[in-house]
């Protein structure tokens, strides 16, 4: 399950996928706590930050900012930046963890890890 959890090439079966979600999902949370603590200490941010799982703040953004960068490096990873049903789904899963949750963009990142290039 956790076996290939950062070759980001790697084409993942759907119980790795689920380790990488698990395992990035939990990188997330620490970054974006880590990220919203110092930023509102050095005074880049004002008021509250408020937990991960409340949503709509600076984690947010965090998140979404991480789930753009993460599927950018599964697509570079696996060579498929010219695949553009892939780089939609991509796209799909950065709105979605803006709009919606950034768990569900990260389930959209699971997802790319499972794809083979065709």
């Amino acid at each position: 399950m956790f076996k290939h959890i950062t070759n980001l090439a790697h084409t993942n079966t759907t119980t790795e996928a689920l380790g990488f979600f698990l395992f990035h999902t939990i990188l997330l949370v620490g970054l974006s706590t880590f990220l919203g603590h110092y930023l509102l200490t050095f005074g880049v941010i004002d008021g509250t930050i408020g937990s991960f799982f409340d949503g709509g703040n600076v984690h947010t953004m965090i998140g979404t900012g991480w789930t753009l960068i993460l599927s950018s490096m599964v697509l570079a990873g696996k060579k498929m930046t010219n695949d553009m049903m892939a780089v939609i789904i991509m796209l799909v899963g950065v709105y979605l963890s803006y709009t919606v949750n950034v768990m569900l963009g990260m389930v959209v990142v699971g997802y790319l890890t499972t794809l083979g290039k065709s």
